[in-house]
């Protein structure tokens, strides 16, 4: 097991550094950049100036040259400093991450909690007015853009109802501390988890009910009716299962949004997270940081795929890592 673990990490690192130099040649090569950005407008900028500029932030050197300095300055623990933010790009993120975690990781669990059931009901009884209730709710889930069901929700619950805030993670002007902060943040994610949720069940329902009925058709299923087996015995016990395998791929696959934040999401909704700073450095031409959250999530979208490869064998004893 830990060879194969130590080949998955070499593996992983092959990848990291392929996805590495492809997303800096892309930052490079866009059109903006930082300095333009900010120079951008003012008649009182000179082109030495601007000539100033690109080189104290790096950007006359070459894409190649840029690259070497960006991956020795990995190698040696240092992402850069962020052009916007005028801070290590480690420091950001670690700051930020937990604002998108505590904002996804709620819609992490209610999506499990009611897309994976949803979808064993709907696949139990197929073809039946149940499923297609449930189908149905689940593709307009789907279908729905985040940032128009985002404004829905502002609508219905902070316009009209003035019961939920509009944006932001705290009340302005109020200073609270301890457990009544936690409240106060709390209520201002609680739109923000509502989308994620909504949006994320539809996926990960027609996942799961996909797979249940490939396995309910299978011989070992018949067999288990044709001994007198309950029908609760055969779907959950024998059935669901050997759906396991599946869907702790997909719920592995997802453990990189926990940090990676959701861009729209929070920046509808004004939350500070890695995503909406992330969606700003994208605007601003911040190579630094943008090179230092796409390692982050590469990095973490190998943590979950490793992740889901050993718990096969939990769900699974019947698979063996070699």
């Amino acid at each position: 097991m830990w060879q194969y673990i130590v080949r998955r990490v070499g593996i992983g690192f092959g990848i990291l550094l392929g996805v590495s130099v492809i997303i800096y040649c892309l930052i490079r090569s866009a059109p903006v950049d930082y300095v333009s950005t900010i120079t951008n407008g003012n008649p009182e900028v000179t082109q030495e100036m601007i000539d100033n500029l690109n080189e104290l932030y790096g950007l006359n050197d070459s894409i190649p040259e840029g690259y070497a300095k960006w991956i020795s300055g990995v190698v040696q623990g240092d992402l850069g400093t962020s052009f916007v933010e005028k801070k290590p790009v480690a420091e950001v993120i670690s700051s930020k991450m937990w604002y998108s975690f505590w904002m996804s990781f709620p819609a992490y669990i209610l999506q499990i909690l009611i897309a994976i059931p949803l979808g064993v009901i709907s696949a139990t009884k197929k073809y039946s007015k149940t499923d297609y209730a449930v189908t149905t709710v689940a593709l307009m889930g789907m279908s729905l853009p985040s940032f128009f069901f985002a404004a829905i929700l502002q609508r219905i619950f902070a316009q009209w109802l003035g019961i939920l805030p509009l944006s932001g993670m705290e009340t302005a002007r109020m200073d609270y501390e301890g457990f009544a902060l936690i409240l106060d943040m709390a209520k201002h994610f609680v739109l923000p988890v509502m989308v994620l949720t909504v949006l994320g069940i539809g996926g990960l329902m027609r996942y799961c009910r996909t797979n249940m009925l490939e396995v309910l058709n299978e011989d070992y299923i018949r067999t288990a009716r044709a001994k007198g087996l309950s029908e609760n015995t055969v779907v959950y016990k024998h059935a669901f299962r050997n759906t396991l395998i599946p869907i702790v791929t997909i719920l592995g696959g997802m453990i990189p949004g926990l940090f990676a934040g959701a861009m729209i999401t929070e920046g509808i909704f004004g939350i500070d997270g890695v995503g909406n700073t992330a969606l700003t450095a994208l605007r601003s031409g911040d190579v630094p940081y943008i090179m230092g959250s796409t390692l982050f999530m590469a990095t973490l979208t190998l943590i979950g795929t490793l992740v889901s490869d050993v718990l096969y064998g939990v769900v699974d004893p019947r698979v063996r890592l070699k």
